[in-house]
């Protein structure tokens, strides 16, 4: 997953979080949307939005990866 240098803001990941949320696993859609909720940082949130960003699209094994990395950045 490519990194990109455009800050994505709240709303935007909100709303990528919706986009992808029947894809993802029913616990981390619930999960990742109490923890944007609260105030995070522009690295944080471009973190996530690139985690969910094409989760849609991703093999199966990326989407993996990509759960665990969302999983690690909800329990800090």
């Amino acid at each position: 997953m490519s990194r990109c240098t455009i800050d994505h803001s709240h709303e935007d990941t909100l709303k990528k979080l919706q986009e992808q949320q029947e894809y993802l696993p029913d616990n981390l859609v619930e999960r990742c949307g109490m923890f944007l909720r609260k105030p995070l940082g522009q690295e944080t949130l471009n973190e996530v939005f690139h985690l969910l960003k094409k989760y849609d699209l991703a093999e199966e094994i990326e989407r993996l990866e990509r759960n665990r990395q969302l999983e690690k950045l909800l329990n800090e």
